[in-house]
């Protein structure tokens, strides 16, 4: 799985001031930005754990999830839902927690539902991430990256 990271953020958003989106607090020095997962090419996701927790949501997440998805995001096309403990490789028992990876839209409208200030920083923060994602630089790259693939595969 390829995350985006605060320094991968950093030179992906060359022209962006990636500082201006990782949140500081009192209580932690620093929290990290919402890790993107750009494994789908089509349509990079995020957690929507990260995302439940980053908004500071108060009811929990599975509670939250279930109202969210009262707004019509369909699962298959906004969010898909894993298991992030089965597919890890230090299983040691206990509950599974169920997970979604929501897309960036998606993302981008629970925000904006959210009506909070975190909320408005976090759309903000997504639509930066499609702004850059959709720039033909992105796209040139991520084209690069698919051929190149294609050409391991042959040889």
């Amino acid at each position: 799985m390829r995350i985006l990271t605060a320094q991968f953020c950093a030179v992906l958003f060359n022209d962006i001031d990636a500082k201006k989106y990782l949140l500081f607090s009192e209580e932690n020095a620093m929290n990290e930005m919402i890790k993107v997962n750009c494994e789908n090419v089509d349509c990079p996701t995020v957690s929507g754990r990260e995302l439940h927790k980053a908004l500071e949501v108060q009811s929990n997440y599975t509670t939250w999830m279930k109202r969210m998805c009262e707004y019509g995001f369909i699962d298959g096309k906004d969010f898909t839902t894993c298991f992030p403990n089965l597919e890890s490789k230090n299983q040691h028992g206990g509950q599974n927690k169920i997970d979604h990876q929501i897309t960036i839209p998606m993302a981008k409208e629970i925000c904006m539902l959210q009506r909070t200030d975190k909320g408005k920083f976090w759309r903000q923060y997504f639509i930066a991430v499609e702004e850059k994602w959709n720039s033909p630089e992105a796209i040139m790259a991520r084209a690069l990256q698919l051929s190149n693939a294609k050409i391991q595969k042959l040889e």
